[in-house]
């Protein structure tokens, strides 16, 4: 997915026929997050090699999404975990089922924030909203990410592939020029600042996964998920 996803937004980039791009998930779930048993794989290939190479990957993948010169919509299906929902706020609109819910536990699993959040979440929410979230692991409904500024909509979830699709089909008839060109008015605004955050939350995290912390809060995490 870290490799894919920013081949898949380049792709979309350069054709002309796409104007915008969106995001949804399969099932019940918009993502479930990172998969855990990464550090289990760290421990047989060294945790220090495995940590530099996750850190220009992650950085790389959201850095996709910061220069990516094209609107970005968000259907978010269901429960969110993690980088599904930290990159949320890099998004131009998102909306919700009402079955959605949105967590980011990074601090109980002994990591740090992502997604150029420790930024852009304290911009949508303001600092004790967004620290709630990201540093206490507040799970939000999709009503209460709605009123975070998170979220735009929140639709029943029996309608909600439905009035996303409606809406999207309206969007499809909006000139794709003047499409672009005002989505990277409104990013250029942000862009450098995003960038720095982005390289700086990478290096933060890499040293959060070699640490001693993180890898038995993750270990615990996985017991617990196996019993």
């Amino acid at each position: 997915m870290y490799r894919e996803i920013p081949k898949a937004l380049q792709e979309a980039s350069a054709n002309n026929d796409v104007k915008f791009v969106v995001f949804s998930g399969t099932g019940s779930y918009y993502c479930s997050g990172n998969d855990l048993s990464n550090f289990e794989k760290a421990a047989k290939i060294g945790k220090e090699k495995m940590a530099e190479e996750s850190q220009a990957i992650l950085q790389k993948f959201v850095a996709a999404f910061i220069d990516f010169d094209k609107p970005l919509i968000a259907c978010v299906n269901g429960p969110a975990v993690g980088i599904a929902v930290s990159t949320l706020a890099l998004f131009d609109l998102v909306w919700a089922s009402d079955t959605a819910t949105f967590n980011t536990p990074f601090v109980s699993l002994g990591q740090s924030c992502e997604g150029a959040s420790s930024y852009t979440f304290p911009y949508l929410m303001g600092h004790s909203k967004a620290s709630e979230f990201l540093l206490f692991g507040r799970k939000l409904t999709a009503e209460e990410a709605c009123e975070r500024n998170l979220v735009n909509e929140v639709f029943p979830s029996t309608t909600f592939f439905e009035e996303c699709n409606r809406r999207i089909a309206e969007y499809a008839k909006l000139p794709p020029e003047a499409l672009k060109v005002n989505k990277q008015v409104l990013r250029d605004v942000h862009r450098d600042t995003l960038h720095k955050v982005n390289e700086h939350e990478s290096a933060v995290l890499r040293d959060r996964w070699v640490s001693k912390e993180c890898q038995e809060a993750v270990m615990a995490f996985m017991l617990r998920k196996k019993k």
